[in-house]
C-alpha cells in the first residue's frame, strides 16, 4: 500500500513539476499524513517514530536550500512526504541520488548554454571574495540564471533509491 501511494505521488509531482514548475500541497501533505497514519497503525509507536523521523530528515535535508532561495517549498515537502512514507534511510539515499542527478542536469544545462566557465568563476568569487550580502548565495534569484524543476530529480532519485536498495 505504501509503495502504491508513493508511486502515485511521484507520478503526479513529476508531471506537475514539469508542466507548471509546482509541487502541490494537495498531493504532498496527504502523503505525509498517510505515511504517519499507516506506519502508526501497522507498527504502533515504533511506526510513528519511523515515519516521523523520515519526515523530519526528508524536510530538513532541503530546508536550508529553501531558506537560501535555491529550492522551492514544494521540493522540500515532496522529500518530507517521501521520508514519511519510506523512512529515514530511504529518504537519505533519495536525497543523495537526487543531488547527483540534479548536479548532472545542471552541468548539462550549463554546458549547453556555454555558461560552465562563468559558473566556476562565480563559485570561485563566492568562496574567496564573499561580500557577506544576504541572499548572495541564491542561485535561482540571479538574473539570467538557469533553473530546472528539481522535483524531477527528486522523483528520479527516489526511483534510484528504490532499485539500488540503499547502496551507492
Amino acid at each position: 500500500m505504501i509503495l502504491t501511494i508513493l508511486t502515485i505521488v511521484l507520478i503526479i509531482c513529476f508531471i506537475t513539476d514539469i508542466r507548471s514548475r509546482k509541487i502541490y500541497n494537495v498531493i504532498t501533505l496527504p502523503a505525509v499524513l498517510l505515511g504517519l497514519i499507516i506506519h502508526t497503525i501497522i507498527n504502533g509507536w515504533q511506526g510513528l517514530l519511523f515515519s516521523g523521523s523520515g519526515l523530519l530528515v526528508g524536510g530538513g535535508l532541503l530546508f536550508i536550500l529553501f531558506v537560501f532561495g535555491a529550492m522551492g517549498a514544494g521540493d522540500v515537502k515532496l522529500l518530507a512526504a517521501i521520508g514519511s512514507l519510506m523512512g529515514t534511510n530511504f529518504v537519505f539515499y533519495t536525497f543523495i541520488y537526487a543531488a547527483l542527478i540534479g548536479g548532472l542536469v545542471a552541468f548539462v544545462l550549463l554546458f549547453r548554454k556555454k555558461k560552465l566557465s562563468g559558473f566556476f568563476q562565480q563559485i570561485f568569487f563566492s568562496i574567496f571574495i564573499f561580500k557577506g550580502e544576504r541572499g548572495s548565495l541564491s542561485v535561482s534569484q540571479q538574473p539570467g540564471s538557469e533553473t530546472f524543476p528539481y522535483g524531477v530529480a527528486i522523483v528520479l532519485g527516489t526511483v534510484c533509491s528504490y532499485f539500488m536498495e540503499g547502496s551507492l
